[in-house]
């Protein structure tokens, strides 16, 4: 039997992550709970869990006195020595129990212990491996849409999520066996588990897709400055080089728009701009309101500026709704008041 027992400890690890130290422990309160239970809260008792010898022992311990007062946790030097001449007064006295002679009802509170355990382990197992992914983009498979609330059901690499409907695209449709790229926003523990907040209407999606779609990206020599988004519409990325002899738009679009096409096929078409970062607020600015082409920027304050355009260009540096100079005015965190020349 333990042999079987061992075994199962090594499936639970391979198959649910969860380390055998861990189960150990809970088994190890698993057994002394079953113990109490069967012969009195008041008693002593050692569990014993070799897993090098594949090895599970529980002893009950009794301390050797003159009189004895408990015989629960006390027993007699008369009594200890005919068990062995070595005792004295003061020794502990371990005597083997057998677990099989547990009865049903000292089982069923072991058996609960480990199924308990079992359950705490999945749990953390599950918390530690959604923390490791936060602010990350995990890779999961639709498993159930709800029509009435829109929320998604997903399969991850180590559990259920739900992406919410608020979180979603605007306009985007799922259907199961759908595989989706999601951020992974906040962790949280719960009792039941943990609770991750997963999105793909987040500024970060688009951040840490560049960085896994874009080899000069992931190599450290081209970096993402900033990030501008407005979900299912538009989006303005700054990106800046340390190397002088690579141009940061240039990789970022790839050959024939090649990589900036694959990112805006997993955003559902939504447009985005690439823009080249700059020190210097007058450059950045101007560039974050391409498609327009701006005449002249002057600083008037800390983090404000006045742009000039050409009048055919100024509803193009508004954009529709404003858009445009929101974003613009986001990506640079600059104030943009916008004229026409």
């Amino acid at each position: 039997m333990n042999t079987e027992f061992f075994t199962a400890l090594d499936l639970l690890e391979k198959e649910k992550g969860i380390p055998a130290e861990y189960m150990i422990e809970k088994i190890e309160a698993a057994l002394v709970s079953a113990y109490k239970k069967e012969y009195g809260n008041n008693t002593n008792v050692r569990v014993l869990i070799d897993p090098a010898k594949k090895d599970v022992r529980v002893y009950q311990q009794k301390e050797v006195v003159e009189v004895v007062e408990d015989p629960e946790i006390q027993i007699s030097l008369e009594d200890a020595k005919a068990i062995a001449k070595k005792y004295k007064i003061g020794m502990v006295v371990e005597t083997e129990v057998k677990t099989k002679n547990f009865r049903r009802l000292s089982a069923a509170a072991a058996k609960s212990v480990i199924i308990q355990g079992i359950r705490e382990g999945e749990r953390r197992v599950m918390q530690e491996a959604y923390e490791t992914k936060h602010e990350e983009i995990i890779t999961a498979t639709v498993s159930k849409v709800d029509r009435e609330t829109g929320n998604v059901i997903l399969e991850t690499d180590t559990s259920r999520a739900v992406l919410l409907h608020s979180e979603q695209i605007p306009g985007e449709d799922f259907y199961v066996g759908d595989k989706i790229k999601v951020f992974v926003m906040e962790v949280n523990k719960e009792s039941r588990g943990p609770v991750v907040t997963l999105s793909r209407s987040h500024a970060g999606l688009v951040r840490r897709m560049f960085e896994l779609e874009i080899p000069e990206i992931a190599d450290g020599i081209v970096m993402v400055k900033g990030v501008a988004r407005e979900a299912g519409s538009r989006t303005k990325i700054s990106v800046w080089s340390r190397d002088e002899d690579v141009d940061p738009v240039g990789a970022c679009i790839g050959n024939h728009g090649a990589r900036i096409s694959a990112i805006v096929e997993e955003l559902r078409g939504e447009k985005v701009d690439i823009v080249k970062y700059s020190e210097k607020p007058e450059e950045y600015i101007a560039a974050a309101l391409a498609p327009a082409e701006v005449l002249s920027v002057t600083m008037t304050a800390d983090r404000a500026c006045r742009v000039q355009v050409a009048p055919d260009q100024l509803s193009l540096a508004i954009g529709k709704e404003g858009q445009n100079a929101r974003l613009a005015a986001r990506l640079t965190g600059c104030k943009i008041d916008i004229k026409a020349d």
